[in-house]
């Protein structure tokens, strides 16, 4: 059995996570990381990373960009495999993860979902085909307690269909700012925030007379969990690198 840190234990995705792996018998959470160092399940929960002294296989972090440096430190100096499901890192914040990557094994995925990784590989698809005759647009919709705009997986749709375009297009987040008509080499990407809402991410293919649309529609919140765990488990076989939603797709399916 699998021991696992949860970072950002006490957040709703981490309480989510945490259920998920109660239910599981080949991991279990033996301490978690938290601003808030209530503790609301079995396990333990510290404030400070360094604190915790036990045996741990693998970290998986689901805090905020503001507590992510303790959980990068934590990893490196312990050398544990770390999965990184914190939306909204900046720039500098991706590189210290290619750092960190070249002394332990890190998985990183702007959506831990099997399913909207699927859909990224078809996006991709639709776009090295339709690209010459086709505008490309991205709709994300989600809760309306979701503090980054546009979702991190928004992002990460855009950039996959960027990698197969023979243009790098540009991203355009505001119309209402730009009197002006479209642009062929662009992908716009639309945010909406509201009640409940799990997270919905349409990409459009409009063309002439003609609409395709690749949709991903999450009703809970429970297949990130599912998808976090199992890539923790995935990264504890691993050598020291940086690996995403493909390599974990590749494995269970090969």
């Amino acid at each position: 059995m699998k021991r696992i840190i949860l970072s950002g234990c006490n957040g709703k995705m981490g309480r989510v996570v945490s259920q998920a792996a109660a239910e599981r018998e080949d991991c279990t959470i033996v301490a978690g990381f938290d601003i808030n160092a209530d503790r609301n399940e079995s396990y333990p929960v510290y404030a400070e990373p360094e604190s915790f002294d036990g045996e741990a296989d693998a970290i998986i972090d689901f805090s905020h960009p503001a507590y992510f440096p303790k959980v990068l430190e934590f990893a490196a100096a312990r050398r544990l495999p770390v999965v990184v499901a914190t939306t909204g890192l900046s720039a500098e914040q991706r590189e210290q993860l290619q750092q960190l990557a070249q002394t332990v094994p890190v998985f990183f995925s702007a959506n831990m979902s099997l399913g909207v990784n699927l859909i990224l590989d078809l996006c991709k698809k639709a776009a090295a085909v339709l690209s010459d005759s086709f505008d490309i647009e991205i709709v994300e919709m989600h809760h309306n307690q979701k503090i980054d705009a546009p979702s991190g997986t928004a992002l990460m749709l855009a950039d996959g269909i960027s990698s197969v375009l023979p243009k790098t297009p540009q991203y355009v987040y505001d119309r209402h700012s730009r009197r002006q008509k479209r642009e062929k080499n662009e992908i716009g990407i639309h945010s909406v925030r509201g009640g409940t809402i799990v997270g919905e991410h349409e990409v459009l293919f409009a063309g002439t007379d003609e609409v395709i649309t690749i949709r991903h529609s999450a009703s809970s919140k429970r297949i990130f969990a599912t998808g976090a765990i199992n890539a923790a488990l995935f990264l504890t076989l691993q050598n020291p690198g940086l690996y995403d939603m493909s390599h974990l797709v590749s494995a269970i399916g090969g």
